[in-house]
């Protein structure tokens, strides 16, 4: 592989680093329900609490494919 290739994916990931992060920020403030999405399990007990976010893994997952995807199509030439 040669610099430029590599100065490539370098950019876009840290353009989808950044972009992940704005989301994440912006999705704080306008009260985005990342983490509290229904299937998402949640167990309160007196002295216990568990929680694992189940449709928000799943969500993410799929986004995070798609960017990959992308990522692969455009790097494959």
């Amino acid at each position: 592989m040669d610099f430029p290739t590599i100065g490539k994916m370098v950019a876009f990931v840290g353009l989808a680093v950044v972009a992940l992060g704005l989301l994440l920020w912006l999705g704080g403030k306008l009260g985005l329900p990342f983490g509290s999405l229904p299937s998402d399990i949640r167990v309160d007990r007196p002295g216990f609490s568990f929680r694992f976010p189940l449709m928000t893994c799943i969500v993410l997952s799929v986004i995070l494919s798609v960017l990959g995807s992308v990522l692969f199509w455009i790097f494959r030439k």
